[in-house]
């Protein structure tokens, strides 16, 4: 429980807080916002997070209350850890579950060796293109916002696009990868509609597709997008690749040991 003086924080305060499955990252700064205010007594006291999590992912979020809003940008450009867990037999426009698979790719030569073979190619220094559903800005515009309206017009004309044409690459620094684990068979999670449940986000149906799956562990720097490393691992072993979880593991000097519910962290604004 947290004093109601926020001047007893001179630094601030920041939550490693672990962000819920099918939730935005603004939905968890709006709900702590909401308590931090009415804890405080504060009607503009700023809140906001040290990089943002896709909607699918899980783990550490640090939601930064009061000053340690001036850290934001420091925190947000350390290192960060996940745990990938990464389908191999197909695609999705999203990279991850978010969207249908919309298309189905060979298997032969996906193999748990085969994997372990490219993974050091992909180590180091390298020029990564972003996931076109994302929210990188391209000349002031969210690229989700491009993405849905060429994803649109490809689809009434039979087309696809390339998210290389709307997208520069960037700069990215994997540190480490280890593969933790290979299965030849991936268990779906149960569809869901963004209507249900208390996230958002749609959870697509992908069971009876035959998927191989592996788990990955994955230290980056900032900027790294791990579904877009999904869709290369896969294009690197000649079939197709998409994020079926991802957790982060590790941001800013915390770790899962340090991490706490959402529930957790409203309650101690309580």
């Amino acid at each position: 429980m947290f004093s109601h003086d926020i001047a007893d924080y001179p630094d601030g305060i920041v939550l490693p807080v672990d962000k819920p499955w099918r939730w935005t990252s603004a939905d968890v700064i709006r709900k702590i916002k909401w308590a931090a205010c009415r804890h405080f007594g504060k009607k503009n006291l700023k809140v906001g997070h040290a990089g943002t999590l896709d909607p699918l992912a899980t783990g550490i979020l640090l939601v930064c209350i009061g000053p340690a809003t001036r850290r934001a940008e420091e925190l947000q450009a350390s290192p960060k850890e996940y745990v990938a867990g990464i389908c191999l037999g197909a695609t999705t426009p999203s990279y991850d579950l978010e969207k249908d698979i919309d298309r189905i790719c060979p298997l032969d030569g996906v193999s748990e060796s085969s994997l372990r073979a490219i993974l050091p190619s992909f180590m180091g220094e390298q020029q990564q293109v972003a996931p076109l559903f994302s929210a990188k800005s391209v000349d002031g515009v969210r690229a989700y916002e491009t993405a849905r309206r060429l994803l649109r017009q490809a689809r009434e004309k039979g087309e696809t696009f390339d998210p290389g044409d709307v997208l520069q690459s960037s700069l990215i620094n994997i540190y480490e990868l280890e593969l933790l684990s290979f299965s030849d068979s991936f268990d779906a999670p149960e569809p869901v509609l963004a209507t249900e449940g208390r996230g958002r986000i749609n959870v697509a149906d992908v069971r009876g597709h035959e998927l191989k799956h592996a788990s990955i562990r994955v230290a980056c720097s900032k900027g790294t997008y791990i579904r877009a490393l999904a869709r290369d691992l896969g294009e690197a072993l000649g079939s197709g690749a998409f994020l079926g979880s991802l957790r982060r593991t590790a941001n800013g000097g915390f770790t899962e040991s340090d991490i706490i519910s959402l529930d957790e962290a409203l309650e101690m604004l309580g």
